[in-house]
């Protein structure tokens, strides 16, 4: 059991409830930040990785008469040593409704909506890079008031946590993190620091 044990990675660092919240917030809030809250809102509701995230086309998430799919079926995504099943990732209502918006938001800027034109672009209509995103995500944490910078891949680890805490079930998490092993996924099940606290509370002693 011990060795068990100690095959489970450690827990990943990952944003507060506060946290995530603030950031949602502070991008739904500010004028001309649509498209960055969409970025946020569906790198917490999905778990996608960044380059699977700006990988995505505008074909991708919405049929050719501009409905939002309910699968997303992923072209880029990180690569086992074996060739992988094709992936895919499930979008929640919340999100469907969100990125519906978002593609009127992206007509009425003149933006292409053809199925090969990416989903999310720079100010110069290019597809955003990974020091782009890196960089907006960094002005957002400050912005809400972050005391300590997150890496991007931080969200990816809140998504997966968030699941874990609302269903406790291991395996569900791991479908949607879309690991390989289980051992991968077992990082999400350590409890926080806050979840600990309120354990205490009722110990007899």
């Amino acid at each position: 059991m011990t060795g068990y044990a100690f095959r489970i990675p450690t827990p990943p660092r990952m944003l507060s409830m506060d946290e995530q919240t603030a950031l949602l917030t502070v991008t739904g809030e500010r004028r001309g930040a649509f498209r960055d809250h969409i970025i946020l809102s569906l790198a917490l509701g999905t778990g996608l990785r960044e380059h699977e995230l700006l990988a995505l086309d505008v074909g991708d998430i919405a049929d050719d008469l501009g409905k939002i799919r309910r699968r997303v079926h992923l072209k880029v995504f990180k690569r086992s040593a074996k060739e992988p099943p094709p992936q895919e990732v499930l979008l929640s209502e919340t999100l469907r409704t969100k990125l519906s918006r978002f593609l009127g938001w992206k007509k009425s800027h003149g933006q292409d909506l053809a199925p090969d034109a990416p989903l999310f672009i720079s100010r110069k209509r290019n597809r955003l890079s990974k020091r782009q995103l890196r960089n907006l995500f960094s002005v957002w944490q400050e912005r809400a008031g972050f005391e300590q910078p997150y890496s991007f891949h931080a969200i990816r680890h809140c998504a997966c946590g968030n699941l874990y805490r609302k269903t406790k079930d291991i395996r569900i998490v791991q479908r949607f993190a879309r690991h390989a092993s289980v051992l991968s996924t077992m990082r999400y099940s350590h409890p926080d620091e806050a979840a600990l606290i309120r354990a205490v509370q009722d110990l007899p002693c």
